[in-house]
């Protein structure tokens, strides 16, 4: 599980990061407007943040299940690959579960990663975020800022954004503020401290294999 290191410091890379890549060199203040007195366990409103809730699933699914994960997170790419994918044929295209992915910034790429997976909406996040998990290792292993975004772009392409689509998405500087800030307030609301973390019809778990994670849906299911 990847670690959450405080968010000040995380929220003021990304927000310097974006600012190199985006407008090379703006000032910009990461955190936003993001509330200090959010309710332990509930949510932050995406639309006060003018934030889309990317949700998975029927809105009437008796579970809800939301996942906090990086783009750039190791672990988070394997719960996609080994956890996600059985889930979604077991329990959401069954009408047994609701998926919500929760963004988390470690780094500055890993805001890309996400302004380019919300670049096509609600139709094409899940599919640019199966090959951004996918592909993970091939376009951050480089480390170099300009060859990152130069791969990323060709993730967002793959999936059918041209050009000028993609440079819109990521000249927004006020998306990236704004999500910056909803990801810090609902990291605080849900106490969270690494990456991947399910917050499971109000209750945290954290990372595990689909077997356990079975257990607990049918133990809710059956309730």
């Amino acid at each position: 599980m990847n670690r959450i290191v405080p968010i000040i410091v995380v929220a003021l890379a990304v927000a310097a990061g974006a600012g190199w890549w985006l407008t090379q060199g703006s000032e910009a203040n990461a955190t936003g407007q993001a509330s200090t007195e959010q309710t332990m366990g509930e949510s932050a409103n995406a639309a006060e943040f003018g934030v889309v809730e990317m949700v998975m699933g029927s809105p009437d699914a008796p579970i809800t299940l939301i996942e906090y994960a990086s783009f750039t997170c190791p672990h988070c790419a394997t719960f996609h690959d080994s956890v996600l994918k059985p889930l979604k044929a077991d329990y959401v295209e069954t009408g047994k579960v609701k998926v919500i992915f929760r963004d988390v910034y470690f780094d500055k790429i890993g805001l890309w990663a996400s302004m380019v997976a919300r670049c096509g909406g609600e139709e094409r996040f899940w599919g640019m975020t199966d090959l951004l998990m996918k592909g993970q290792r091939s376009w951050t292993q480089s480390g170099d800022p300009v060859t990152i975004s130069g791969e990323l772009n060709k993730v967002g392409r793959l999936a059918g954004l041209n050009g000028d689509q993609l440079s819109a998405c990521m000249k927004d500087e006020d998306k990236a503020k704004s999500l910056v800030a909803w990801s810090e307030a609902n990291m605080a609301a849900h106490e969270i401290t690494g990456t991947p973390s399910l917050i499971i019809n109000g209750e945290k778990h954290s990372n595990q294999s689909y077997a356990d994670l079975k257990k607990v849906l049918d133990a809710k299911l059956a309730e």
